[in-house]
């Protein structure tokens, strides 16, 4: 059996020579291409009339990734959207936490200049819990008397007096507030000098003002501070302010009405003060205003 080469190749020139042929004008198209760009307007033209053809054939893929992105796309923004919540959630009770700790810490820092004002010693607490006794309105402070703390001390805050020691253990005390029934302070007013005592009447009431006769010189505004006339609490405390006078003439009777100075029941941290008077209450020789224990009227929550 006989191999002959195809027709192709047996006429003419040479298949090497043709291929030869071929390669030398390929390289030449190549590097005129390459130098001076000239085939580059064929190029755009072909392709530019290539380029619908070529959208037709990728309209299948491209509608099968569209459609796969789209149900891709609504779950992955469910998922988002539930963790956004989340987060939400996550970023309000931290701003929540924020302002109760920067609220927290202008009490510390107020109660620490307090601290410096007084003269006598003072001994910062914790209110720990409310007992569970629906009548009184009492709290229990995290210091006892293994802290120093003994019965009657009082307890303030920057603005005035909150209450005083009632109960005491060795780490812990309890602490009768002034809204609490009959708790009662010695005061005086700071317009002219009047004493009296102001009692508390129950949990959310206002406090009373009694033991004055009808006609005594009491306005709505007045400012109740502690007298010390009982040895328990330093005079010049803010306790109370007048806020309203019901005058009964007839029966020579006089309900006057008092708001706790001091936000009671808005602060955890507070101040005991260990006020002695048998030392605290000492004037200084020649300056009987800045005397210890004497505290100067306090216009802070006051109007």
């Amino acid at each position: 059996m006989q191999h002959s080469a195809p027709p192709l190749f047996k006429q003419g020139i040479p298949a090497l020579v043709k291929l030869i042929v071929c390669l030398s004008i390929s390289a030449a198209l190549m590097l005129i291409d390459f130098r001076f760009k000239a085939i580059d307007l064929v190029r755009d033209s072909i392709n530019l009339g290539l380029r619908p053809l070529e959208h037709v054939m990728q309209l299948p893929r491209n509608l099968l990734t569209a459609s796969d992105t789209y149900f891709t796309t609504r779950s992955t923004l469910a998922d988002e959207n539930v963790e956004l919540k989340q987060r939400q959630m996550e970023l309000t009770l931290l701003a929540n936490q924020s302002e109760l700790l920067r609220v927290e810490n202008q009490n510390l820092r107020q109660l620490l200049d307090l601290q410096k004002e007084v003269a006598y010693k003072t001994i910062p607490v914790e209110i720990l819990y409310n007992p569970s006794n629906p009548i009184s309105q009492r709290v229990v402070i995290d210091r006892g008397s293994e802290d120093g703390l003994r019965l009657g001390n009082p307890i303030a805050s920057d603005s005035g007096i909150l209450g005083q020691v009632v109960r005491l253990y060795a780490g812990s005390a309890e602490v009768s507030l002034l809204e609490d029934r009959d708790f009662a302070v010695p005061v005086q007013i700071a317009r002219n000098g009047l004493r009296a005592a102001v009692f508390g009447t129950g949990r959310g009431n206002l406090l009373e003002l009694r033991y004055l006769p009808v006609a005594s010189d009491l306005e709505v505004g007045d400012v109740l501070l502690t007298s010390g006339i009982d040895g328990t609490y330093p005079p010049g405390f803010a306790v109370a302010m007048i806020t309203r006078i019901e005058r009964n003439i007839d029966k020579n009777t006089a309900n006057v009405f008092c708001a706790p100075v001091a936000r009671i029941n808005a602060h955890r941290q507070a101040l005991a003060l260990l006020y002695d008077p048998q030392w605290d209450a000492k004037p200084s020789a020649g300056d009987s205003e800045n005397a210890p224990g004497r505290r100067k009227t306090r216009t802070r929550g006051m109007p």
